[in-house]
């Protein structure tokens, strides 16, 4: 049975998905298939991701009439693209994802970042030194679109990404229809606390992006930090015999009391899904996909789970950067709407 939280719409979102970030066309499609075949019942993809239409080809395998799920089984969740935050552009880029995704409707639609980039199809419009070139639609305004998708029924729900408490806040002052989710960098080396439990008490579900730490991220240089290889975690995991993504997802599933409701299971004191916290681990490989959600047959002791929270450095892992006079640096960070700036 799987784990839900209940999210403000009623809506019950499993607890664990596949994150589809970096899997590759010719990779994530069976990737899809081999998550939905062992029972994950949520995907998260992404426009930016440039692969919903191979997403959306294992999807039309396996939802539908004569086939094994459908549609309402199955929670997908999809994210508007900062090259198209114009209130003009809005519903043809929902209505793309949901024909590469082959989706008459998504469950939960994000705005991906709360910055907005020069519009057109161009994913990372660039000027000639590597900076990106902004535009100055600001992020209510597109959320005053977003929610026209909701009375359109082309979404479920909309929700937020990368957005911090005060951009949270603001959104929530002048919202007809109020975000659910905000899906954030959260992992042992950035626990989050401060944000997690200031969407809580907004009324938002929290969903964990690049949980296991993102081992392949693209701007990851020599000597950073790779979670999965801590050896804490390596020790942690052989006391359990689990995988150290095991831990690490079980630990995030579970660190907290929340204030939202969680259904399926009974979850005890393990720190991702009791902490109210969503997880959506990437994998394309079919046997770690399946140990990805093999983590409700154990718990983590309140000494581990003690420990595990001093793992916290407050480290962004997932952030873009550009070198700059030979230093590497933030690279939308000028934004007026760069969100990592305020405390959380």
């Amino acid at each position: 049975m799987t784990a839900t939280i209940t999210l403000s719409t009623g809506q019950q979102m499993p607890a664990v998905g596949l994150g589809t970030w970096k899997s590759a066309p010719g990779q994530v499609k069976q990737a899809v298939l081999a998550a939905l075949d062992c029972d994950y019942r949520h995907i998260d993809c992404a426009a930016a991701y440039s692969n919903e239409r191979e997403v959306g080809e294992a999807l039309s395998e396996r939802l539908g009439e004569g086939k094994p799920l459908r549609r309402e089984d199955i929670f997908v969740t999809s994210k508007l693209w900062n090259t198209k935050h114009h209130p003009d552009d809005v519903e043809e880029a929902c209505k793309k994802s949901l024909s590469d995704l082959r989706l008459s409707y998504l469950d939960l639609y994000l705005m991906h970042w709360p910055m907005a980039f020069e519009r057109g199809d161009e994913l990372m419009p660039r000027r000639p030194d590597g900076t990106v070139r902004y535009d100055n639609t600001h992020y209510r305004d597109t959320w005053a679109a977003m929610e026209k998708l909701v009375d359109q029924g082309l979404v479920k729900a909309i929700g937020l990404s990368n957005f911090n408490a005060r951009q949270i806040d603001d959104i929530l002052s002048i919202a007809k229809h109020k975000p659910v989710v905000n899906q954030v960098e959260c992992h042992p080396y950035l626990v989050q606390t401060q944000l997690v439990s200031h969407c809580w008490g907004r009324g938002l579900a929290v969903t964990a992006y690049s949980p296991l730490g993102s081992p392949d991220r693209p701007w990851v240089t020599p000597g950073e930090a790779h979670l999965l290889d801590d050896p804490r975690v390596v020790g942690l995991a052989k006391c359990y015999n689990k995988t150290p993504a095991q831990v690490i997802i079980s630990v995030i599933l579970s660190a907290c009391p929340c204030p939202l409701h969680t259904s399926g299971l009974v979850l005890c004191h393990r720190w991702h899904i009791q902490r109210g916290v969503i997880c959506i681990p990437k994998s394309v490989t079919p046997s770690r996909i399946k140990q990805n959600i093999e983590v409700f047959d154990f718990k983590l002791t309140e000494e581990d789970m003690r420990v595990i929270e001093t793992f916290n450095r407050n480290e962004r892992l997932i952030i873009p950067t550009i070198m700059i006079d030979g230093q590497k640096v933030w690279r939308d960070a000028k934004h007026p709407h760069f969100p990592f700036s305020d405390p959380y």
